[in-house]
């Protein structure tokens, strides 16, 4: 480390790695199925998985033969060339979901960015160059880059990075969702939502809702853009949260759960959408490379097997049913269990870290969301008696802040 001094500052020690992190003192060596372990052999039942990306747990022993055996082939050429494992996924979403065509990306923020470039590309190829700008909603999460911290417009995220860019519309996150309307202008492009908000903390569209928007992009011809970054890949009981209505979107965008841990996401897109994307108006040096492929590939043929996503609703279901009964008797610590399969939060009535900081104490990993909530995000091959273990050690966390809240009677007397 080196320090860091000028005439206006104390001095700092300045570390080899960004302090953007506000790091927890815990470094997890190895993992195994749905158990953490950290450098002093502790194990942790992972109900964070990652931030919602090892959604088939640690080590996976099909996902390591299936990396093992790439590795030995090739690891990148450069989409230069055709790539048979990119072509092969892009067909087997193709054929499971709304979309036609797609991008391969790295991450979740890039996928986004590309459904960005998608609709004012779609747009301006059909002489209305003017539409550009993308209704959000308040307390979304679209990623880290400069469009995507602009796209959410929280002074979390976008405070010191100005000027942003200006072209997004903030609007809340309705009950009902007509009222969007009234934010539709001669220059709006395209509604982007999470079907679940996830960072936002943990709060579903409904099907209704869902509908509303679909009418509403059809009425002022619009495009309907899904972040499913996080909700995402059998997160919600199906491949995709969207297909538990009864409508889709024209863009939607993929990542964590798409790739298990590797790096990999993508933009999905209807023909009429897709087609206005030509040679040379987006690329990647590394999106769609043969190792992400190769996972991509594995991680659908898990998911599609017979049983899978029955046993992700029935682990839902308990986990679910577990949570409510742990709400009744704990009033005073949760106040409401919300989200979808196994994208579940608990609005708390105290301030998230606490109760992430008892769970990590008690050899559970959950992560801290907005609005007071904790999301558990379990990986989607948790058994029955990983439910019990989790439940367990929550009421333990119950347990010991019930004992730490003031006494009401105490407080009256005073």
């Amino acid at each position: 480390m080196k320090n860091s001094r000028n005439d206006n500052q104390e001095e700092t020690i300045i570390s080899p790695v960004l302090p953007t992190y506000a790091r927890t003192d815990v470094a997890i060596e190895y993992g195994k199925g749905v158990y953490a372990y950290d450098q002093n052999d502790k194990e942790y039942l992972d109900f964070g998985c990652g931030i919602g990306v090892n959604n088939l747990g640690f080590c996976h022993p099909e996902l390591v033969k299936t990396l093992t055996e790439q590795a030995s082939k090739v690891w990148h050429t450069s989409n230069v060339y055709r790539i048979p494992g990119q072509e092969r996924l892009a067909e087997r979403l193709a054929e499971n979901t709304f979309a036609d065509t797609m991008f391969f990306t790295n991450s979740g923020a890039e996928a986004v960015e590309c459904a960005m470039k998608m609709a004012r590309r779609y747009h301006n190829e059909n002489e209305n160059p003017e539409r550009y700008r993308i209704i959000t909603f308040e307390g979304c999460f679209h990623g880290r880059t400069l469009a995507t911290i602009a796209a959410s417009g929280k002074e979390k995220l976008v405070g010191g990075f100005g000027p942003m860019m200006d072209a997004f519309d903030y609007v809340s996150f309705y009950r009902d969702m007509s009222k969007v309307e009234q934010a539709i202008t001669h220059e709006t492009a395209a509604i982007m939502i999470e079907p679940v908000m996830g960072e936002g903390g943990i709060k579903p569209v409904s099907s209704d809702n869902m509908r509303i928007l679909r009418d509403l992009c059809d009425k002022h011809d619009i495009l309907l853009i899904f972040d499913e970054v996080q909700c995402g890949m059998g997160r919600t009981e199906k491949l995709f949260a969207y297909q538990h209505s009864n409508i889709s979107p024209d863009i939607l965008c993929a990542a964590k759960g798409i790739g298990c841990g590797f790096p990999m996401g993508a933009c999905l897109a209807t023909e009429k959408v897709g087609r206005c994307m030509t040679k040379g108006s987006h690329g990647s040096t590394y999106g769609g490379n043969p190792m992400a492929m190769a996972i991509g590939n594995k991680v659908l043929d898990i998911m599609l097997a017979d049983g899978f996503f029955d046993h992700v609703e029935q682990m839902s279901y308990d986990l679910r049913k577990g949570l409510m009964t742990l709400r009744n008797k704990y009033p005073d610590i949760i106040d409401l269990v919300r989200g979808v399969g196994l994208m579940l939060g608990l609005k708390l009535k105290l301030e998230p870290p606490t109760f992430v900081a008892k769970a990590l104490a008690h050899g559970l990993l959950v992560v801290g969301a907005a609005d007071n909530v904790v999301r558990l995000l379990p990986p989607l091959v948790i058994e029955k008696k990983h439910m019990d273990e989790a439940l367990e050690k929550l009421e333990l966390v119950c347990a010991e802040i019930e004992k730490e809240l003031p006494d009401p009677q105490s407080e009256e007397d005073e």
